[in-house]
């Protein structure tokens, strides 16, 4: 970990010579990105600086302990500050690892999340609603906003595709871990016969990404128009309001038709493309250190079957760290946060053990 920190700490000493050039200035994006990279590290600098003070300072006296010809009430005067001084180090390395685990990996940015219906036709469809409504009542209780971007409905009240955004404090930090397929087994309410099917939806969190984050050219940018479809009354199927973005680089394409105004749609859009853009980029990263992705609860691979719930037996469990919870009820109707501080923990440890290894 301490070496991994003596690079950050040369990094950030780079970035205020760097943020102090006049050429950087000049280039406002590149100052921008630059000055808020500096932002980030700095409290871990910091940290890490008042950390190697104390350590000194221990040091030192341990050293001035081990001297011989003190008298015994000095010895235990040096051996109170040395304690004191011990039990700073450790708050200050908790406080450190802390940082480490939040401000470096933007764990407090807003998000858009995707959830998306899998195999097992309209009953999975269902299960999507389920999902959507278990972390809208979730965000309730924390009390974050929610705002759809986009949607399309399947039969029953079900969703193919449902689209919004959640900001507040930690939402990025906390909702991360639901990256991934998510499994469920029940017996669907056309099933006349009883069967237990297996159904899935496939949840996609994307942390908000700003103009610094990622750069995106008009000229790479086909944007298309058309009439709306779905709720909204007459106006919908009279104007042209839905909004089709396509990004020609990597052929992504996003859409938005949730709001009347052509305007607003082509905005939620461009904040989908730009998260959709800024996760490719991270996964990217991801990629090039296989070691992480092993010390990782989650890897952001939505591919990867993280949970399945049972309702025949009201299980609720996630296969990434063998947990096993007998509330499925309560689940679904928002209460995840024992779930969340138990994968939170999961994911510390296991970069911790890497580090140290």
């Amino acid at each position: 970990m301490f070496e991994g920190l003596e690079a950050k700490k040369r990094r950030f000493e780079e970035l205020e010579r760097l943020v102090s050039d006049p050429k950087v200035i000049a280039n406002n994006l590149e100052y921008k990105k630059l000055a808020k990279e500096l932002s980030i590290l700095r409290p871990i600098i910091e940290k890490y600086n008042e950390y190697c003070g104390l350590s000194r300072d221990e040091k030192e006296l341990e050293a001035i302990a081990k001297e011989k010809g003190h008298d015994r009430e000095f010895v235990h005067m040096i051996d109170e500050e040395r304690l004191s001084i011990m039990e700073k180090v450790s708050r200050a390395e908790s406080e450190l690892d802390n940082l480490l685990f939040a401000k470096e990996e933007g764990l407090d940015r807003d998000i858009i999340m995707e959830i998306r219906a899998g195999t097992g036709g309209l009953e999975a469809g269902l299960f999507a609603a389920d999902l959507y409504r278990m972390y809208t009542k979730f965000a309730a209780k924390k009390g974050w906003k929610i705002e759809p971007i986009d949607s399309n409905m399947s039969e029953k009240g079900g969703y193919k595709e449902a689209i919004f955004s959640i900001s507040g404090k930690d939402v990025y930090g906390t909702l991360k871990y639901e990256i991934g397929t998510h499994r469920v087994q029940r017996v669907p309410e056309t099933e006349a016969s009883g069967r237990i099917h297996t159904s899935a939806a496939t949840v996609a969190v994307l942390p908000e990404a700003e103009d610094v984050d990622v750069s995106i050219k008009p000229d790479d940018l086909k944007i298309d128009v058309f009439r709306a479809g779905g709720k909204g009354g007459q106006h919908v199927n009279k104007t042209e309001s839905a909004v089709r973005i396509t990004h020609l680089p990597t052929g992504l394409v996003v859409g938005c038709q949730d709001e009347r105004s052509q305007y607003k749609n082509k905005e939620k859009a461009m904040r989908v493309l730009r998260a959709r853009l800024y996760d490719m980029m991270k996964l990217e990263q991801t990629k090039k250190i296989s070691r992480d992705r092993k010390e990782q609860v989650g890897t952001g691979d939505r591919s990867e079957k993280i949970r399945t719930y049972n309702f025949p037996d009201r299980r609720i469990t996630d296969h990434r760290i063998g947990l096993t919870m007998h509330n499925l009820e309560n689940i679904l109707e928002g209460d995840l946060q024992e779930l969340v501080d138990t994968l939170k923990g999961a994911d510390k440890r296991l970069r911790l053990q890497g580090m140290k290894a």
